[in-house]
């Protein structure tokens, strides 16, 4: 309950604009970083109808999922979780915001991380910020409890915490953290595969509108709380698109690695009036899932529905 108080708090009137409209310069947004699972696409070892397509075209790779919240009005940006793609990653926000300073030896290269949890594609980037490579200066590394102490007391991450490349920052379930007056980043637990750590949700409000990013939850019916409560409660919806349908992956029970199917989500969104589903944009797709080729026939279900799928480089004004 102490996050829907907190969502009270700010009134969300502004109509909400197209998910691709480009912001105005000086307004702040999240732009997409990444839209896969935590392998990439294509992936290791795969022959996967959308890996080997992402073989042969170029256009069709997807980065590991991923957000960076950027403050064109003081150039200061702010990375959602740091994936095995994080190099070509900064490499594609190089010079954003333009008011940002990236004068010096070694420059910040963002103003601090959130972390949702400790499955390989949401924290190994942490790795490119060590003596290794870049060599960061103390970057704050916003995270639950559990996962700062997993960082502080694991190798090799606790190598980054002794030589101070990064700086943790314990979040608790609920806490509003404030990046400026106007923006802030809201953390939430939800049910997800426990092996090391337990698993954020988050909401990022700015000034006129609110992002919901769910990269990773079990199901909705798992949860505590009514998926559709929170969508209702902001403008934008990012949400876990793992797997399209029950027996993508040939081999394998699906029971193991619970996720909300695609199908599963239309059918309980299905009800909704247009205007909520319009927000519900899906990401983190498996290399398995046929959405991530727009021009397939699952892809063009889920835009029937009236919903879509994240696409890198897409923005959202705030």
């Amino acid at each position: 309950m102490r996050l829907f108080r907190l969502l009270l708090l700010v009134a969300w009137c502004a109509p909400v604009p197209p998910a691709h409209s480009a912001p105005p310069a000086e307004t702040p947004h999240v732009m997409v970083l990444g839209t896969a699972q935590d392998a990439g696409l294509p992936q290791i070892g795969s022959r996967s109808a959308q890996s080997e397509r992402a073989r042969r075209d170029p256009s069709a790779r997807r980065l590991v999922a991923s957000l960076v919240i950027m403050d064109p009005r003081d150039g200061r940006r702010w990375l959602i979780d740091a994936t095995p793609d994080i190099r070509e990653q900064v490499d594609r926000i190089e010079g954003e915001p333009t008011t940002r300073d990236m004068t010096g030896a070694r420059p910040p290269l963002f103003d601090g991380i959130f972390l949702t949890h400790a499955h390989m594609g949401h924290y190994s980037g942490l790795l490119h910020l060590g003596r290794e490579a870049y060599g960061a200066d103390a970057v704050p590394v916003h995270a639950s409890s559990q996962m700062c102490a997993f960082l502080g007391s694991n190798g090799p991450w606790d190598l980054l915490v002794k030589a101070k490349h990064i700086a943790l920052k314990p979040m608790r379930a609920g806490e509003a953290l404030e990046l400026a007056p106007d923006l802030r980043v809201i953390a939430f637990e939800v049910p997800h595969r426990a092996e090391y750590t337990d698993t954020l949700g988050f909401i990022v409000q700015g000034p006129r509108r609110s992002l919901l990013y769910i990269p990773d939850i079990d199901k909705w019916e798992r949860w505590d709380r009514r998926i559709e409560d929170l969508i209702a409660s902001v403008d934008f919806a990012l949400l876990d698109g793992t797997f399209f349908a029950d027996g993508e992956i040939p081999g394998r029970s699906m029971a193991e690695i619970p996720h909300p199917f695609i199908q599963e989500s239309m059918a309980r969104f299905a009800a909704l009036p247009a205007s909520e589903r319009a927000k519900i944009v899906f990401t983190h797709l498996n290399h398995t899932n046929p959405t991530a080729d727009p021009t397939g026939e699952e892809a063009k279900a889920v835009r029937k529905a009236g919903m879509s799928i994240a696409t890198e480089g897409q923005r959202f004004s705030l």
